[in-house]
């Protein structure tokens, strides 16, 4: 009996490399982030004359290149220093992935030969160890530290600051600390801000032509020559820069539309299987979100699904009325229903418009569904 992976292996493809569709894939040049890269060298350029560089923060929504801007900027970094007198080093810390300053520091010194357990430790104990990583050596030279901190937000959020106090604190560290989100320094208290003093690089969302731009060079990469009918790259850049210029959602789309042309056998990637991607892709990203939703936020989009497939204006009062009904007797208080409101918003499935009535009728909030109300509606009652 044949092993049905033969089957499959034998089957062609207009694939030669799925790897440069992938956002985290590194290109040798990044197009249209060269003025941002050459910010980060300007402050890091310190690190080559042995000083220590400033802080910096890059801003940006999701997709507009800020992580790659910062690994591009790393390996020319780590390059220039080859041939010089310098210790430098610097090292990528995912902030989905440590979560809280002990998961930080311990990694980081573990990624500098120190050996420090997961747990066990206080955290006055790890963190004496990493200082004392940065004493002089006996060659008498000093090393620096670049701490990338990527979606910072989250850990400051979970954590709190102390991340940022220990690191700005420590001889010889600089950080780059990476958000989606300008408002992060909510979440930094006035001592740890005073000692951060960041430099602030923000990185613009791309405009079509830009993505246009971004996706002819990853698709040479990608698919076999001829594979990508023309017109395939301008849908997806005009597509993805409706999503506020977001090139991960570009690449995405290209490539689900490259396998739905290996579904259907197609040695060409056409138009219409650029819509089906985007179809598919939102599909799975709102029933993802969906499945992971706890059952009362479930319920509130159920009534925005029954007053939007009603063509009900969504006001939150009306919202509430209808989620009662719903919940059938299991439902939660107007105030807690707002929480949900905003987090739904978070999410990117509803958005919310504060509106005035005019003189003496107060304001209101209209609420309005962002996903495809079909794609809502299966991942709700999905049998």
């Amino acid at each position: 009996m044949s092993n049905i992976f033969d089957k499959l292996e034998e089957k062609e493809s207009i694939f030669k490399d799925k790897s440069p569709l992938d956002h985290r894939f590194l290109p040798e040049h990044l197009p249209h982030r060269n003025e941002q890269i050459t910010s980060i060298a300007k402050y890091w350029i310190e690190a080559l004359n042995n000083n220590t560089p400033s802080p910096i923060t890059i801003y940006g929504k999701t997709g507009t290149g800020k992580t790659a801007a910062a690994k591009f900027a790393k390996e020319q970094l780590l390059e220039a220093s080859a041939n010089k007198n310098v210790s430098i080093k610097v090292e990528y810390i995912r902030c989905t992935d440590f979560t809280t300053e002990y998961q930080v520091i311990t990694h980081l010194c573990q990624k500098l030969g120190r050996d420090v357990p997961d747990r066990g430790w206080t955290k006055a104990e790890v963190i004496k160890a990493f200082r004392d990583i940065f004493k002089k050596n006996v060659f008498g030279r000093n090393l620096i530290l670049i701490v990338i901190l990527d979606e910072v937000d989250i850990l400051l959020e979970k954590d709190g600051d102390g991340i940022l106090y220990t690191l700005t604190r420590t001889d010889n560290v600089a950080i780059l600390s990476i958000s989606n989100f300008l408002d992060f320094k909510q979440y930094i208290k006035p001592r740890v801000a005073s000692s951060l003093r960041d430099k602030e690089i923000v990185f613009p969302p791309y405009n079509a032509e830009q993505l246009a731009d971004i996706l002819q060079e990853r698709s040479k990469l990608s698919f076999v020559e001829g594979a990508v009918d023309e017109g395939v790259i301008r849908l997806c850049s005009a597509m993805a820069a409706k999503e506020e210029g977001d090139a991960r959602y570009a690449l995405d789309l290209l490539q689900t539309a490259g396998e739905i042309a290996d579904e259907k056998d197609s040695k060409i990637i056409h138009s219409s299987y650029v819509k089906e991607a985007k179809d598919r892709i939102e599909y799975n990203k709102v029933n993802e979100v969906i499945m992971t939703l706890p059952a009362q936020q479930q319920r509130v989009l159920e009534a925005i699904l029954k007053l939007t497939k009603e063509n009900e204006e969504i006001t939150s009062g009306k919202l509430f009325e209808t989620y009662e009904e719903v919940s059938k007797g299991d439902a939660v208080g107007y105030r807690r229903l707002f929480d949900f409101i905003n987090e739904l918003e978070m999410l990117g499935i509803i958005s919310t418009n504060t509106i005035s009535r005019g003189r003496g009728k107060g304001r209101t909030n209209i609420i309005k569904l962002q996903c495809d109300l079909d794609v809502l509606e299966t991942a709700l009652y999905p049998f």
